[in-house]
């Protein structure tokens, strides 16, 4: 996130979300991520995981099966209240599916309250899962930047998710890497961090709350 063009201090970070699908079937896990468009104003040639800004047909989306409860502690550092953390979990799943096709869902009713993008789900009979979901991260672009967000990163196996690969149009290069690989992607600061953190979660080395990726006077401090 540093590398984004500096601007006026105090602007408000908006709340995002992301999702880090990992197969793990072979010694090496693949990590699903696709190459930002060059035409964005937010790190455009980037490569990223799936996911957006926090949109309010996210908040109230329900759920076809809510937190486990490592999780459900974990996201209490990460998000002001219990309805707050479940609209992040919707907004990561949401981003994926429109971004990549793969949906993490159940059979369910995602309720009246779930806006227009929620459409599919409910077209499908199908709610968002929150149990498989485990929360890696979190981070806050720099205070210098004229474009700010306060991301959350989920992870979740590869077989939690159904459906073809298929992009948007906003993710190009699209697919599968080896996690040594993605390390070697033109990623920004936060991206690597997440990964490498992936790295160790693979190792057995997980921590016990959840980091955040953060800047004091421009410079990356890790809290957590």
């Amino acid at each position: 996130m540093n590398s984004v063009t500096k601007g006026k201090r105090g602007i408000r970070p908006r709340d995002a979300a992301s999702l880090v699908l990992i197969d793990e079937r072979e010694s090496e896990p693949r990590i699903l991520m696709g190459r930002r468009h060059s035409r964005m104003k937010f790190i455009p040639d980037a490569f990223v995981f799936p996911g957006g800004k926090l949109d309010a047909g996210d908040i109230g989306v329900r759920p076809a099966a809510t937190f486990a409860e490592q999780t459900a502690q974990q996201m209490k550092h990460a998000a002001a209240s219990r309805l707050k953390a479940e609209a992040l979990a919707a907004a990561a799943i949401r981003e994926t599916f429109e971004e990549t096709g793969l949906l993490v869902a159940h059979p369910g009713d995602i309720g009246d309250a779930a806006g227009e993008a929620w459409a599919p789900f409910r077209e499908r009979g199908l709610a968002p899962r929150f149990d498989v979901l485990d929360f890696v991260a979190r981070a806050i672009t720099p205070a210098s930047s004229p474009i700010r967000f306060h991301a959350r990163f989920f992870a979740a196996s590869a077989e939690a998710a159904e459906g073809d690969l298929r992009g948007s149009g906003e993710l190009e290069d699209l697919g599968w890497y080896r996690l040594s690989e993605a390390l070697k992607l033109p990623v920004i600061d936060v991206t690597e961090f997440v990964l490498r953190e992936i790295a160790e979660r693979h190792r057995g080395r997980v921590r016990a709350r959840a980091p955040l990726y953060c800047y004091r006077n421009d410079k990356p401090v890790v809290r957590g």
